[in-house]
């Protein structure tokens, strides 16, 4: 038996690649300095922990912990000799990425980590610091919640009738890099989101003018005094709410009746052609806001106590962008003509002929109530209407048991329902609507000079590259919906845990496509339907799935073990020395040892 050969494998695949790219940023070196270790405890840190769990993460798109320990199993001499560590059996049970999870749920260690993190990030690929976007998302599931949980109903685009937590994010341009990530309740409004994590961002970043990219919801006055007192810019569509509700059809009014120069947004297809976005043109007008309750940085270095900020009056001025589409128009009309649709359909369902199972409405009252909820519901109120009438039935019958006769006693039965005969829509009213449809008024303190006004429409489009990051981290390949843990502070732990491994997506793509675009070359192969398909631009899934056939083979012979890693292809080296990586991380597990 003592001279008896054996063969094993290990799938190595893109897990020596993905532990390197968080070594150049000093993940585990960050995360050990951070999450203390108690005196006790052996085996791997916790730094170390984490970073063979993300990269299982990211290698299988699965965040699940009773995977963790039987997939490193599968790989631990690969990992031991990546890492230099020595791996216990034990290192990776649940109760233990457990504890992980908790750690990075605490407050005070995640905000150091992720200031570590983006700090090292920007000077080891020396990221631009131009432009952070900033914007929310919901996670929903089955989880029981609770007064004090985090679980709660709230507006979401994902299912409004499970229970959600927010994830509010800030991400760096053009990348779509999480700089800071903050995970609240899930009834909690997204207004009050904005100004304390862009005081987080401007505490990471040393940068001075960012602009600031939200949607709506950030173009509250507050906020917008806020990042303007920080000495950073904004750009944000304006809420259709107070005072723009009632501005905004007078500004459109001048767009439609030629009282404006309208300029022209134009861009530039994959081909070359040049496509007309829209037109629209531009006010500036002077703001005004008091600062209460936040302390302010001013000219970025000088830290201004709360209490003498306290009522302080801010006056700027900012231009305010009314915009024209023709393709929001055409989406608004063809949700206007599919609402209206339906709500013709469920208003004349009212009111069912008379028959077996049909209930009938009685009462005038009741009719209308649900008739307003129908067009309510539909955000149809004045434009669409209906009439009725009242009808009445009688009915005749004897009192009584018996015969019928001349002389018995009887009685009438009046029966009373509403039937709706018709529902009109109102001409008047749709023109009108159907006026401002595609306009939408922007607002920035950028000069426009700095960023005309077919500028800030392209840069705000942009805003894919931080809703691409949501769908990563909800969808494929981090898959936080669902959600396999229960307790409130697994839950902060685990979103954490999965936003540092979008940084390292994020980082990897654009690494990637910035030398590529530097050098003019392309990669060829990372498409298997295609091949020869030649890529400028690829996503960093295509890029790690071209590492999914490297295995590592050991031969244990009597007096020695023989190790061989599958060859590297041109595609794979191209792909790593683009990632200033050699291609020895991988060429290294073919040692041989006695």
């Amino acid at each position: 038996m003592e001279n008896q050969l054996s063969i094993t494998s290990e799938r190595i695949d893109d897990i020596v690649l993905l532990i390197h790219m968080m070594l150049q940023i000093q993940l585990p070196d960050i995360l050990d300095r951070h999450l203390p270790r108690h005196w006790l405890q052996q085996g791997l840190s916790w730094g170390w922990v984490t970073t063979i769990w993300l990269a299982h993460i990211l290698s299988k798109g699965d965040h699940r912990k009773l995977t963790v320990r039987d997939w490193v199993a599968q790989a631990h001499e690969s990992l031991e000799h990546v890492t230099q560590k020595t791996i216990r059996d034990t290192d990776f049970t649940d109760d233990r990425l457990s504890i992980v999870l908790r750690q990075l749920s605490k407050p005070d260690y995640w905000q150091a980590i992720e200031r570590d993190v983006v700090q090292n990030s920007v000077r080891v690929y020396e990221l631009p610091q131009k432009r952070v976007r900033v914007d929310a998302t919901t996670v929903s599931g089955y989880h029981e919640g609770g007064e004090d949980s985090l679980f709660q109903f709230g507006h979401s685009k994902d299912n409004s009738d499970l229970l959600q937590v927010k994830v509010m994010m800030a991400t760096l341009d053009p990348l779509g890099m999480p700089l800071v990530t903050q995970v609240v309740s899930g009834e909690v409004a997204d207004d009050g989101l904005y100004v304390p994590i862009i005081k987080r961002v401007c505490s990471l970043l040393a940068a001075t003018g960012l602009l600031f990219v939200g949607d709506c919801k950030m173009s509250a006055l507050d906020t917008r005094a806020f990042v303007h007192a920080q000495g950073h810019h904004y750009l944000t569509p304006l809420a259709l709410v107070g005072m723009t509700a009632k501005q905004m059809p007078a500004w459109i009014e001048e767009g439609n009746a030629g009282l404006r120069t309208l300029t022209p947004i134009t861009t530039t297809d994959a081909s070359g052609n040049v496509v007309e976005l829209g037109k629209g043109y531009e006010f500036t007008r002077e703001c005004q806001a008091t600062l209460v309750n936040q302390a302010t940085l001013v000219n970025q270095a000088t830290l201004v106590n709360q209490a003498t900020l306290q009522g302080q009056e801010i006056i700027w001025m900012e231009r305010v962008l009314v915009i024209y589409s023709g393709a929001y128009a055409k989406a608004l009309q063809r949700g206007l003509q599919e609402r209206l649709a339906t709500a013709k359909a469920k208003l004349l369902a009212l009111t069912p002929p008379p028959g077996r199972g049909k209930r009938q409405i009685q009462e005038e009252a009741a009719l209308h109530k649900a008739a307003e909820a129908i067009l309510a519901s539909h955000h149809l109120g004045g434009l669409l209407g209906y009439s009725f009438e009242r009808q009445e039935t009688q009915q005749t019958q004897y009192v009584g048991r018996g015969r019928p006769s001349a002389t018995r006693e009887q009685k009438v039965t009046t029966t009373v329902r509403y039937q709706i005969t018709g529902v009109r829509e109102n001409t008047e009213a749709l023109v009108r609507t159907q006026a401002g449809f595609g306009w939408r008024a922007y607002v920035t303190d950028v000069a426009s000079e700095d960023l005309s006004l077919a500028e800030a429409v392209l840069v705000y489009r942009d805003e894919w590259l931080i809703e691409r990051g949501f769908h990563r981290l909800k969808g494929v390949p981090l898959s936080l919906n669902p959600l396999f843990v229960k307790r409130d502070d697994q839950v902060v732990g685990l979103i954490h845990l999965l936003s540092l491994a979008l940084r390292v997506l994020t980082l990897v793509e654009y690494v990637v496509r910035r030398g590529l675009a530097a050098t003019g070359a392309a990669l060829v192969g990372l498409h298997l339907e295609n091949p020869k398909k030649a890529s400028t631009s690829p996503t960093t899934e295509r890029l790690l799935r071209a590492f999914s056939a490297v295995t590592l083979t050991l031969v244990h012979m009597p007096d020695r073990i023989l190790r061989h890693v599958t060859p590297l292809t041109a595609l794979q080296v191209q792909i790593l020395e683009l990632l200033n990586l050699s291609p020895d991380i991988y060429r290294s597990l073919a040692y041989n040892s006695t």
